[in-house]
């Protein structure tokens, strides 16, 4: 196989595992809601910038979205296939998964605990396969990628704990609900991602990611 075929088929190779990463990593984010013991530090954010904009909770948290890939251009990360697939499918395939869910809502605190662990785990392990494709992360993942590389001595699990508890605090200045949920999720996230990236010795500021000009330039390059 000529190494241009091959660099084609690794991209669209690249594009179901990428899909996949974020049907397990939406998984991980649905258990997190289904735990019904409070938002997520993004979702604080996003429910209380809705409450002093006319804007809805699903308009402002795609305001933020814009706001985080305008600090990834500044932080000059790469912006990818798998940027633009992760915005287009997580929400939707989360979304599937909280119609699907059968069971009724959950009441119980210690359930919730246990259900939003694992959903850090499944997020975790999410984002190290579609993040293996090297095209390119979420808005969110390339922002916490993106300080990572410029805090090399702090392990990236804590990195994402210190951008989690940013977020939090402005969500909770500007009146967004709290809860255990949410506390749990700024420091428990981070931590079990940092713990299950090192079992599997996973470093992603060691991926080389292409952009979208440099993946159009394989995928349209004839000879």
């Amino acid at each position: 196989m000529k190494p241009q075929s091959a660099a084609k088929k690794q991209i669209l190779i690249g594009w179901l595992r990428i899909v996949l990463g974020l049907l397990v990593f939406a998984f991980g984010v649905h258990l997190t809601i289904f735990a019904n013991i409070g938002l997520a530090p993004w979702d604080c954010l996003g429910m209380g910038l809705a409450k002093h904009t006319p804007f809805n909770y699903g308009i402002s948290m795609t305001l933020i979205a814009l706001t985080v890939l305008l600090i990834d251009l500044l932080l000059r990360e790469r912006i990818g296939f798998g940027t633009v697939i992760d915005a287009l499918l997580t929400g939707n395939f989360v979304q599937m998964f909280n119609s699907l869910n059968p069971f009724p809502e959950n009441q119980s605190l210690w359930l919730g605990i246990a259900l939003m662990t694992v959903g850090f785990v499944f997020m975790a392990i999410g984002m190290w396969v579609y993040m293996r494709a090297e095209q390119c992360c979420g808005p969110r993942d390339a922002l916490l990628v993106g300080l990572g590389k410029r805090m090399k001595r702090v392990p990236i699990g804590i990195v994402e704990v210190l951008l989690w508890a940013a977020v939090l605090l402005v969500g909770w200045l500007l009146g967004g609900p709290v809860g255990i949920g949410t506390l749990i999720s700024t420091f428990g996230a981070g931590l079990v991602m940092q713990l299950v990236y090192s079992l599997i010795r996973f470093e992603p500021r060691r991926l080389q990611h292409r952009s979208l000009s440099e993946t159009a330039k394989i995928l349209f390059h004839r000879g």
